[in-house]
């Protein structure tokens, strides 16, 4: 098999870049404007979750869902303001990318992120170039852990969800991508290790990654 036989679905958040307190302020942030306290324990639970999933946990399952879609991009807006200037890539992140898309691989973004946010961390990055699909939280109905995000991003590669291996820091995105049915290696970036023990290999830091390895997993040798 040729590496353009091979698919490797990144998470963004956790993953590619560092940005657990910068989503932490906007949360805050919003809960300044609208009177209501975010409690950091909500925030270390949910995580890697949609936002979608997130404010009727805070706000309450009454929350109709115009009130959602504002609140969940005005949230957004704000976390863009935030990293505007100060994105800047996990260890490993870049070199990983790069190795793999030089060697051949093909890749997507698979995130409860909105698409805005993507665009704007990868153009930062320098490394839009390298993927060729973007699945993210805009264009799904459903979060982590159902495996929407990563069946479309799947879908964009055009591969077999068995050839392809995703990338994840929350337990919620390691079940999502085993319910794919990618393969998974957890990154222990955001969480302890034990956390993402369902995963197929756990990683502390993207730098233990490259290209052989990766491929590697995917086989499942």
């Amino acid at each position: 098999m040729s590496p353009s036989d091979f698919g490797v679905i990144f998470d963004m958040d956790g993953v590619l870049i560092e940005s657990t307190e910068s989503h932490y302020v906007s949360w805050t942030q919003l809960g300044g404007e609208i009177g209501t306290a975010f409690p950091r324990d909500l925030f270390d639970r949910t995580f890697g979750m949609h936002n979608r999933q997130i404010l009727p946990l805070w706000l309450g399952e009454d929350l109709d869902a115009a009130e959602n879609d504002r609140l969940s991009d005005h949230k957004e807006a704000l976390f863009r303001e935030i990293v505007a200037d100060s994105i800047e890539a996990l260890p490993g992140a870049q070199d990983l990318v790069r190795q793999l898309h030089g060697d051949g691989f093909v890749m997507a973004i698979g995130s409860s992120a909105p698409r805005a946010n993507v665009e704007l961390v990868l153009r930062q990055l320098d490394l839009a170039p390298c993927f060729r699909a973007l699945s993210t939280g805009d264009e799904v109905r459903h979060g982590k852990p159902h495996p929407e995000v990563f069946l479309k991003a799947i879908d964009g590669l055009g591969l077999a969800a068995g050839s392809c291996v995703v990338l994840e820091d929350a337990p919620q995105g390691v079940e999502a991508a085993l319910a794919a049915g990618a393969k998974a290696i957890g990154v222990a970036t955001t969480r302890p290790e034990a956390d993402l023990a369902e995963a197929d290999v756990v990683v502390r830091s993207l730098e233990e990654l490259d290209t052989p390895r990766v491929r590697s997993i995917i086989r499942g040798d």
